[in-house]
């Protein structure tokens, strides 16, 4: 089983985030998860769920919100640069923010590392391993259009949260479950969670 950080920034979509988080806990991967101020305001917002706080008492709740019985999840404070993925010493396979401002996509385009989504975002571009960004803004003016060009340009991959129709969605659940599949596509993790072009 892999190991993943997930982080849900400060921007709207955080059910992609949400989603993401429940299919690795489903599938046994570790997470670790980063849930900024602001992420977590809007995932109270947008989704209901109120994952404020830290410690194994708010793991518990995320668990049983998402309906996981088991996994293994360790949630991480953005404050908290001490945390064993703000080192390149410790084995991440690759990190996911989703949804990613644009705060935290110019934080990371010029290392900033301010807190611990953006030093972990660092140090796996150092390390050399898959870092994924949800960008969720529209309409997208020339810096946020830059700050991802810098960051593709390093190989950092930029997946919009742009859903497609041609498998025709009946519901919110299935626009979701379309870019988080393709996020899951560009990890080469297997998985079924949307209907691909030309298939029944």
């Amino acid at each position: 089983m892999g190991i993943y950080t997930i982080a849900i920034t400060g921007a709207s979509g955080s059910a992609y985030g949400v989603r993401l988080l429940q299919y690795f806990l489903k599938n046994r991967h570790k997470v670790f998860l980063i849930i900024t101020n602001e992420g977590s305001l809007i995932l109270k917002e947008e989704v209901g769920y109120d994952w404020s706080g830290s410690g194994k008492g708010v793991e518990k709740k995320i668990k049983k919100d998402l309906k996981i019985e088991k996994g293994s999840l360790s949630l991480l404070s953005e404050d908290n640069l001490c945390a064993p993925i703000s080192s390149g010493s410790a084995q991440v396979d690759a990190m996911i923010i989703i949804p990613c401002s644009m705060k935290t996509l110019s934080g990371i385009a010029h290392g900033y590392a301010n807190n611990l989504v953006e030093r972990s975002a660092d140090v796996m571009i150092k390390e050399g391993r898959p870092l994924i960004l949800v960008p969720r803004e529209t309409p997208l003016n020339s810096i946020h259009l830059k700050n991802m060009l810098t960051l593709s340009e390093m190989g950092i991959k930029i997946i919009p949260p742009m859903p497609a129709f041609y498998s025709h969605p009946q519901s919110i659940e299935d626009i979701v479950d379309f870019i988080v599949g393709k996020v899951l596509d560009s990890m080469q993790i297997e998985n079924n969670l949307y209907k691909r072009w030309g298939t029944k």
